[in-house]
């Protein structure tokens, strides 16, 4: 009697995984696929739009909707369209920087905090503490008005205000990598510090941030459009979504419908973000539920 020779069992690679959470998890790969299109169509805003953002044409103040201007036309005579594609990609590019700082910043910073305890997680902890004590958008106000009144530097304000949150999260996941046995193994055979937090306790404590990255985003979206509405943000003639729904408000009891395309693309684009957020916590932890 011959034995039966077992193929091993082949486990999914990380392509398929991707492709059956992509097929599985319809509002994650919807929002997924709005965000994509959304930037191919910022970035292709110059060769797609109709007319140059600041191009005026003052007979055509506050026009309505029609096939010259497909959203109208606000109170200078400026094709909304083209202003909310080109404010598009300010508004993800201001996403994206400030998100990117607030990693930069945040992560190191936690996981220094997590993994050499003492006194340096003491006085991190109640740096990071003093931070979250105030509203974010009252001290990403203050950041800017030191830094200097622009797109750039308010959305290095608004980093610098969002990477406490991430130390704090990355600091409560080192607590508990840096105490597997992988860790202590590295430690024992003599590895420094800087290679035992860059090749084991980074990789293991990353997880999370992933998720958070994703809202995050949506909140600086949302502290873009808070910050250009209140002037601290891009300035004229440049186009951003808040400065476009600052621009509306103004004259919301001629035209109230200029607010709804850019108040329409930070609620859609926000709601994105949001939704691949937990969509990416759901796959990345499966022992979790959908809220």
């Amino acid at each position: 009697m011959t034995d039966a020779v077992m193929a091993p069992e082949r486990r999914p690679g990380r392509f398929s995984g991707s492709v059956r959470w992509f097929v599985s998890d319809l509002r994650g790969a919807f929002s997924l696929t709005f965000l994509v299109a959304l930037f191919v169509i910022s970035v292709l805003g110059p060769w797609i739009s109709p007319y140059a953002p600041a191009a005026q044409d003052l007979d055509a103040a506050l026009a309505t909707m029609s096939t010259q201007h497909w959203l109208g036309a606000d109170d200078l005579g400026r094709d909304m369209l083209s202003r909310l594609i080109y404010g598009g990609m300010a508004s993800l590019y201001a996403s994206f920087l400030a998100v990117t700082i607030a990693v930069l910043i945040g992560v190191p910073v936690g996981i220094l905090a997590g993994y050499l305890g003492g006194w340096v997680d003491t006085v991190i902890s109640r740096v990071i503490d003093s931070f979250l004590s105030f509203p974010a958008i009252v001290l990403a106000i203050a950041v800017t008005g030191a830094l200097g009144i622009g797109l750039t530097n308010g959305m290095i304000s608004v980093g610098i205000v969002f990477s406490p949150q991430l130390a704090r999260l990355v600091r409560a996941r080192t607590l508990v990598v840096r105490n597997e046995l992988y860790v202590d193994a590295a430690r024992c055979f003599g590895g420094s510090t800087p290679r035992i937090l860059w090749r084991h306790v980074l990789p293991n404590a990353i997880q999370p941030v992933i998720v958070q990255v994703t809202l995050l985003l949506a909140a600086a979206l949302l502290a873009e459009a808070s910050l250009s509405f209140l002037g601290l943000g891009i300035q004229p003639p440049d186009p951003s979504w808040g400065s476009m729904l600052a621009r509306a408000y103004q004259n919301m009891e001629i035209a109230p419908e200029q607010m709804y395309p850019p108040g329409l693309a930070i609620l859609f684009t926000a709601l994105a973000f949001n939704t691949l957020g937990e969509s990416l916590r759901v796959a990345l932890d499966p022992t979790m539920k959908r809220n």
